[in-house]
This record gives structure tokens, sequence and C-alpha cells, in this order.
């Protein structure tokens, strides 16, 4: 580690709890006890009597069932191979289609499909996929996948798939190791276990090892809860907890897990109903936690406790008032598309009719004039204490016209540290100002944050003529020289939007405006301003400044799924001069009444751009 990165760390451990730093040495050493001292074992993994099961009640039936129901993956399972996140992988060969020399053949080949599989071709899977992504394998050691399983219509087939997988996982992933014990994937993989339990496993010859093995999950996340971490991964423990002390009929601990759930309620879900990680994507992953929670405790013949159906009540509110038009769920922070079937079933229900409502809490501001949509961010980039998905994003927006995108986010396609996790935490990936190249939060790292933007002096109103208008403030440049401040303000009507950015400080400094365009658009700079034709229509940009500005096109990437991007153009905005300075930017449908540009210098243009490819 050089000097730079020791700082950078500092500056981010500055942040956390003393608590979070003894959690973090007390799961390091009990993993090193896993691995290095075999006595260990029994301590760390005893869990309930597996003789003692009662297992799920009959009616109970979890989120994961309805949203894996129409996986179409069960053929390719057959097949040895499972595609999760789009990526596909193989698990294990046919021993028909070896060589002599022990080489599997291509699973492209024709003759892959017709080949003679048996569940013995399981026994030597490569359940540890050394050459995927970290993400991947971390979906692959869930085991929610296996919910589809349970939809066979032909019940004793895909009992005998399973029990050859599992058997073959249970030898091949030793209990503790690697990432499928983590605690996240292990809390994940335990709540499908309880739930599959009943269609694949009940009565089969695997059932005593497999209840063996739920039992060693129960007692291995009751000694390793992410008390560290937090956030949605302790809500996923402790959803674990509550589903195997339900699966085991212990009472005492369904109370316990219920209990430590309500406390975190009261941190992690925010007075406007946010998630307190800002991240939507998230938000619908706690919520569908909590509301599978509540149903079973109902179907255990009890009252959920009224925190958690205030909770999941707040949860919808929340989600109501940011989904887009088209039902999506918006891309802040690390965000990734949440299956359609999955905002349904959380139900949400209709937007409000507000034209301008704010979420303080969240720091999410929400415009609707005529046909326009505005989602502007105006909240910290994330708890003081878990940096994980936060971007460096303050001050971004998101922009619908007709319920289509026109302004996106480019959303997260990778977890994996290096160029693309970097770029796409940055200022720059974001609708917003950058100054001299610097990210407003210092993002750094997969999942780090050092210093990071404090937004002040929200204020929004409805002014005359219908004007929408809302603005802050953030000092996330202050540690620049001369300690720029950004200040913006938006201003919504049913012709189109205008918004100006404000830099104050000193001295001279490089700032730009970058605004993505959603995918598919067409960026034709145009004089003093620029025409794009997008998917939401055409639309006259018009950009002004107080200095000297350049207009310039860049390509941006657009998430499109994991280890997906989708190329589209940016407006880039560019001035140099001596603070302050003011750059003004009004959107307006082709065919509009013109706005005023304001400001005082034209723009120097060049180029077209027009991207729509996959990287």
């Amino acid at each position: 580690m050089n000097r730079g990165e020791f700082a950078l760390l500092a500056r981010t451990a500055a942040h956390l709890q003393p608590s979070q730093v003894t959690q973090r040495a007390r799961l390091r050493a009990q993993r090193a006890a896993l691995r290095r001292f075999p006595p260990a074992r029994h301590w760390l993994l005893a869990g309930p009597d597996p003789g003692a099961a009662a297992g799920w009640p009959a009616r109970f039936s979890p989120l994961d069932a309805r949203v894996w129901r129409n996986w179409p993956g069960f053929g390719a399972l057959r097949q040895g191979r499972i595609e999760l996140l789009g990526m596909t992988r193989v698990l294990t060969s046919p021993a028909s289609m070896a060589d002599p020399s022990g080489d599997q053949s291509d699973p492209a080949d024709a003759d892959w499909a017709e080949a003679h599989w048996t569940a013995a071709d399981w026994e030597q899977a490569d359940w540890e996929q050394a050459g995927a992504p970290s993400l991947w394998r971390f979906h692959l050691h869930y085991w929610d996948w296996a919910w589809r399983l349970a939809s066979e219509p032909d019940r004793a087939d895909a009992r005998a798939w399973f029990a050859a997988m599992w058997r073959s996982w249970h030898v091949q992933v030793a209990a503790g190791r690697g990432d499928a014990w983590l605690p996240y994937p292990a809390a994940l993989r335990a709540w499908s276990y309880c739930g599959l339990h009943r269609d694949l496993v009940a009565g089969s010859q695997i059932e005593a090892s497999f209840m063996a093995d739920l039992s060693a999950h129960a007692g291995f996340l009751r000694r390793n809860l992410e008390l560290d971490v937090g956030g949605n991964h302790l809500i996923k423990n402790l959803k674990a907890l509550a589903g195997l002390a339900v699966f085991f009929g212990d009472a005492r601990r369904l109370g316990q897990a219920l209990d430590q759930l309500t406390s975190q309620l009261a941190v992690q879900v925010l007075p406007d109903g946010g998630h307190y990680e800002r991240a939507p994507a998230y938000h619908c992953q706690v919520l569908a936690d909590l509301v599978d929670v509540a149903e079973l405790v109902r179907c255990t013949g009890q009252v959920p406790a009224p925190e958690l159906l205030d909770a999941i009540d707040r949860m919808r509110s929340w989600m109501r008032c940011v989904l887009a038009p088209d039902g999506q769920v918006p891309l802040l922070n690390d965000g990734y598309p949440v299956d359609p079937e999955l905002v349904a079933a959380l139900r949400p229900g209709l937007p409000p009719a507000e034209p301008l409502l704010v979420l303080p809490d969240s720091g999410l501001v929400r415009a609707a004039a005529g046909s326009w949509r505005l989602l502007a961010d105006v909240g910290a980039p994330c708890p003081d204490e878990l940096p994980a998905h936060a971007h460096a994003d303050t001050l971004s927006c998101l922009v619908q016209v007709g319920g289509i995108p026109l302004l996106v986010d480019t959303g997260t396609s990778t977890y994996t540290p290096g160029p693309v996790r970097n770029y796409e935490r940055s200022t720059a990936a974001h609708n917003t100002l950058e100054v001299d190249g610097a990210d407003s939060t210092e993002v750094w790292g997969a999942f780090r944050a050092a210093r990071r933007a404090q937004v002040t002096d929200l204020a929004t109103c409805i002014a005359h003529g219908g004007v929408l208008t809302a603005e802050a403030v953030h000092d996330g440049y202050r540690r620049l020289p001369g300690r720029p401040v950004h200040r913006r303000r938006w201003m919504l009507t049913e012709t189109g939007l205008r918004v100006e950015d404000y830099v104050t400080g000193r001295g001279r400094h490089a700032a730009v405006v970058r605004w993505h365009l959603a995918p598919g658009s067409e960026l034709q700079l145009n004089g003093a301003g620029a025409v794009v034709t997008s998917p939401a229509g055409e639309f006259r940009v018009t950009v002004s400044a107080t200095g000297p500005i350049t207009l310039a096109t860049e390509t941006g990437q657009v998430a499109s799924g994991f280890s997906r991007t989708v190329g589209a153009p940016v407006l880039a905005c560019r001035v140099t001069t001596v603070l302050p300075v003011q750059i003004s930017t009004s959107w307006q449908q082709a065919g509009g009444r013109e706005q005023a540009a304001g400001g005082r210098e034209h723009a120097e243009v060049s180029g077209r751009t027009t991207i729509g490819g996959t990287e």
C-alpha cells in the first residue's frame, strides 16, 4: 500500500464505528479457525437438532418461488450448464463427451446436448468456478435458482436432479471455506434450502444429510452475523435466522431474530421510507426480505410486529415516489435492473399525484410537469459507516419525457475492482458537474469512500407560472485549492427543463457538466447547443456560461446487465475560468416554446455521434 492509498484508507476508516472494527476482527478470527483448527468446527457450526425440524408452513410461499418460476434454466442444468446474471458457465460435463486425454468437448458442439447424461456426471462438477467473477460465484452458491426445479411438473425427475447436484456441492464445498461460506451467500442459501426442502428433499435419500447441513448453516449464521457491515447484508442474515428458526421449530431463536430485525429497522429504514444505503435496487431487496419475513410469521399463526408492518408500508410508499413512469427502478448509486415481476410482487401502488415531492431523508426530489419527469439526487451518498454502494453522483438527475428515458444513470455492471468499477462510481459517469477531474465523493476500491460530499440548503417551490424549482448545494470539492462549492438549480415546466450550475470559490478551475443520454440517442452539436434525437423524441439543448465554454461529445457506457454495457452519447459542457462561474443548460422538445438561455458566452462546438451498440 502506497502513501496515497494509506491516506484514503485512513479517511475511510474515520467514518467507521469502533464496533465495526472489532466485529470484523472477530469474524476473520472465526474464519481462520474454521480453516486451520478442525476441532473449532464442532462449535462454530453447531446448530439445532436436525431431528427437531418442523419445516415451513405448507401455505407459505416466498417471493423467490414467484420470481424464479419462469427461469428457463432447467434444460441447461440437465446439460451441466447454468446461466446467472446473463453469463453461462459449465459446471460439469458428461463422461461420454470426454476424450482419452481427459479434455472435455466444447458445450457449443451439437453433440453436447445429445450426450447421455446421468446423475453420476455431477460427481466431478466444478462448484469453485475460479475463473468466474466473484459476484457470479456468489449467485451460484445462493441456490435460489433451484426454485425453478421446485416448479417442474415432473416432480420425481426434478428431485433426482436436485439430489445429484446437492450431493456434488456438499462433497466439494467445505463448510466454512471459500465464497460459498461467506455469511451473505450462506444466508441466502439457508433461506433457499428451507423453502426447497418440502418439494425437492423431504422423504428422499439425501434428507438426513441435507438436514444436518441446514443445521450447520444455522449454527454458522448465529456466530457470523455481519455486524461489521450492517445494511442489506445484515437484513439477509436475520431473515435467514428467522427462516431457520421456523424450520426447526425454535420459538426462542425466532423471537431473538425478529427482535434483532426490528432494531435494525429503526436504523436502516429512514423516516421517509427509503433504505439508508440510498440505492433503489437494494431498497427493493430489503423490502422483499421484510415482506417474506412478515408473511412467514403470519403463516405460523403469529402477528408480525407493528414496526415491521410499518416499515413495509413506508418502503412501499417510497417506491411509488421513485419508480420511473414505465415502472423501472432508477439506477441510483449501485443499481441494476430489477425484475419487473419482483417490482409487481412488492405492490408499490400508483405514483403520487403531487407535482413536486421531496423525500428529505433519502435526499431525492421528484418533479412532474406535463410529460416531463425529473428525479434529482440531493442527499448524502451513503450512511457514514457503510460506503459500499456509494457513487460520486451528488446533484445528479434522471429525466423521462412521455415515460421514456432522456437522461439516464449509467448504472452498475460490475463489482470487480478496476477501471470499469472506477468509472461507474465516478462523477464523470453521472449527470452532474465535475471540478478539475475530481470526484465529488472520494470513491475508491470496489466498495470504499473516503471524504464525502455533504448537501445543504435544499429548497423547493412551485413558482409563478407552474415552474417546479429545486436547488441544493454540496461541498464535495472543498478539498481542492480555492475550496470550490457546487450549487445546482432545476426548473421544470410542461415545456422543458432548465438546469443552472454555479461554482463558487477562488482561483482558476476546470468545470465540466455532463449529460448522459439514453442508449439509441443521436447527438448533433449546433452553435450554442445541440440537437438530440432520442427514443423520447427530438430535443433542442441550449448551453451558456459566464466564461468561455466548449461543447463536445463523449462516449459513455450504460450498464445493461452483469458485465454488459451499451454505448450512449454524452454531452460535455466544459468551462475553464476563474471562479465563480455559472453554466446553464436548457432542454426543450423540438417545436416547443423558446426559453432564454442566459449567460454571456457562446459555445465552441464540433462533432456528431450516434451510439447504441453493445460492448
